[in-house]
């Protein structure tokens, strides 16, 4: 969690994630809680029987060191096992317990979801822990609980019931958390279209090993009113990304052309909801901002911008029915409606490992297509203005969405031949 946000009151904290996890379709109105324990080991908690879609700072209650409660509500009814967890694990400082659909599809099977599914969640994770089935709100599921977090777990599977994890404040506990459900829901999509392929462990080590490229730094930025522009505009398709489910937080990039073949970039190891205009990383002459460590990234958008004059937006990002194809090598014919193949035409795939940086003459980096799929990693969306290239990625995630769902009712019948070569000559000659 970044330094500003570290500054934020534990009830706006706690109301600003709920709502978040309500709205992104990950809680029930009355499902799932979320707590903090503050430096004075009070703890502070959603309260029981509260709409989770309305919920106000002043909802939340404060379980004091002694036992007193304050507020005008009763605490969750899950309560004791945050306790529990806290008492075990003097490391975790926040709790969040929800039922979000895919990691509960994983639970009443009583499967864990593999998390080297995609590149960056093995860290973020971590060790998935599981918790057998015991009596919601009792004191033998907080024992059960905290029994898996002494084993070292931040992240744990409830037998028939969700998930609970914990982390060093609460944008660590939500960034695990989001990063789990994106693993199960990539799964899941990705076992209706095909057989989901894990990455090894050795390959994940290897992505871990990019360090992000220490580029020198400038002596001193400019930031005129055009750059500042941008920067914004960075920073609000970000947050529009997350809301939209096309981002998470611990993955995405997204970067602007500034000038010739200087450019703004998003940073590494920021959380992506919270990301604002100072994160936001200038690179001018080959030379990143002082002080700022941009995306591990980078180096790929800055070879596109100089191979690519046409491209002046780029996005790097993992929604969820896209990278179904991504890790099944499931061919994603986006001939669906007429719309889908105009802005996006044929999606290529390119193998895992293409886009690290010692791949530099990889040939996706020379006349990139609209849209590129890089297997078990992200998707890649290039465009001329920054809305544009965000709308190219809802489409491609719309016509991933209606092809996975549609493969349940059965064969898919695309847009023929002819059909496409009438959209060629009117749309795109």
């Amino acid at each position: 969690m970044s330094q500003r946000i570290k500054l934020v009151h534990p009830r706006d904290q706690i109301t600003e994630i709920i709502s978040r996890i309500y709205k992104r379709g990950m809680t029930t109105t009355s499902g799932g809680n979320i707590s903090i324990i503050d430096d004075e080991g009070n703890i502070w908690v959603t309260p029981s029987a509260i709409d989770k879609g309305s919920i106000r700072p002043s909802d939340i209650i404060c379980v004091k060191k002694d036992g007193a409660v304050i507020g005008k509500h009763k605490p969750s009814s899950e309560f004791p096992f945050h306790k529990a967890i806290y008492e075990a694990r003097p490391d975790i400082r926040s709790v969040i317990h929800a039922h979000p659909p895919a990691l509960v599809s994983f639970s009443i099977v009583r499967k864990i979801p593999n998390t080297n599914i995609i590149s960056q969640a093995k860290h973020i994770c971590g060790p998935i822990g599981y918790a057998t089935y015991e009596l919601p709100g009792s004191e033998q599921l907080g024992e059960v609980i905290a029994d898996e977090f002494k084993k070292g777990y931040k992240a744990i599977i409830m037998e028939n019931h969700g998930t609970v994890l914990g982390g060093s404040d609460l944008s660590d506990a939500f960034q695990r958390f989001e990063t789990l459900e994106f693993c199960a829901r990539t799964i899941l999509y990705g076992s209706q279209i095909g057989t989901p392929n894990y990455l090894t462990d050795a390959q994940i080590d290897e992505f871990e090993a990019q360090v992000p490229s220490m580029i020198p730094e400038m002596e001193k930025p400019e930031h005129p009113s055009d750059e500042l522009e941008k920067r914004l505009e960075i920073c609000k398709i970000v947050q529009r990304a997350c809301q939209q489910g096309l981002m998470i937080s611990s993955y995405g990039t997204v970067s602007m052309r500034w000038r010739n073949n200087d450019f703004l970039i998003s940073p590494t190891n920021v959380n992506r909801w919270d990301m604002d205009i100072e994160d936001i990383v200038q690179i001018k002459d080959g030379k990143r901002e002082k002080g700022k460590t941009p995306s591990r990234a980078t180096w790929i958008h800055e070879e596109i911008y100089k191979r690519n004059p046409n491209v002046n937006s780029i996005i790097m990002t993992q929604p969820p029915y896209l990278m179904s194809f991504g890790v099944t090598k499931t061919h994603l014919n986006v001939r669906t409606i007429p719309e889908s193949w105009i802005f996006l035409q044929d999606i290529a795939t390119v193998k895992y490992g293409d886009h690290f940086k010692t791949n530099k003459t990889s040939e996706f980096l020379n006349n990139c297509t609209t849209a590129l799929i890089i297997e078990n990693d992200s998707v890649m969306i290039t465009g001329d203005k920054l809305l544009q290239t965000f709308d190219y990625l809802e489409v491609a995630e719309f016509s991933a969405k209606s092809i996975v769902l549609g493969n349940s009712l059965g064969k898919m019948v695309p847009i023929n031949d002819d059909q496409v070569e009438d959209l060629r000559k009117k749309f795109l000659s």
